[in-house]
């Protein structure tokens, strides 16, 4: 990743970015872009083109599983996300309110939003909430990160992590994963 990493959001400044998203003109939407990032690692260019037949069964019911087809994901390589509760139950509140076909996300004439206009729309965001540094990149950094902290928890492994990032180089999935100085320190005195 050539030039500056976007910045990891703390716990704080996710929860706030996901209040600041309900007070907005189109709060449904909005929860749903930042929980894509924040709870599934999806780049704005995957939100952008994420289709409603990609997050329901065959029953037309949200699903357990973002089916990321390759069309939808970069260098074309697809892959399985679990919804997390919060954006499920984002998902399940949209839909009623949304067309519930074709895109997920919508503009406000109608049609899908770019991914440029997601990256435009994350922007405005930080700026608006004052956090400085922080990209459209930032939800999904933060994702990789914390999942890669919390992997093991799981039973999982690093590479479980590069498959939910959808990487085909566990190196990119490392330089995606921001140190913690505490955990560092906690560590060394175990040794």
């Amino acid at each position: 990743m050539a030039g500056k990493q976007a910045k990891i959001l703390s716990s704080q400044a996710a929860r706030d970015l996901v209040l600041f998203a309900e007070t907005t003109r189109h709060p449904d939407r909005n929860r749903v872009i930042v929980l894509l990032s924040l709870k599934a690692g999806l780049r704005a260019a995957e939100i952008a083109k994420l289709t409603w037949d990609m997050v329901e069964t065959a029953e037309g019911e949200i699903g357990a599983t973002i089916e990321l087809r390759d069309s939808a994901a970069k260098k074309r390589h697809g892959r399985r996300v679990p919804i997390q509760g919060d954006l499920r139950d984002a998902l399940i509140v949209w839909r009623k309110r949304s067309r519930g076909e074709g895109a997920v996300v919508r503009s406000e004439r109608g049609g899908p939003m770019t991914p440029l206009s997601i990256v435009v729309w994350f922007n405005r965001v930080f700026r608006a909430t004052g956090l400085d540094g922080c990209s459209s990149h930032s939800g999904r950094r933060t994702f990789i990160t914390r999942a890669a902290r919390l992997v093991h928890k799981a039973g999982g492994s690093l590479r479980d992590v590069q498959l939910l990032a959808g990487h085909s180089s566990i190196q990119t999935t490392q330089r995606y994963i921001d140190g913690d100085s505490d955990a560092q320190r906690r560590l060394v005195s175990l040794i």
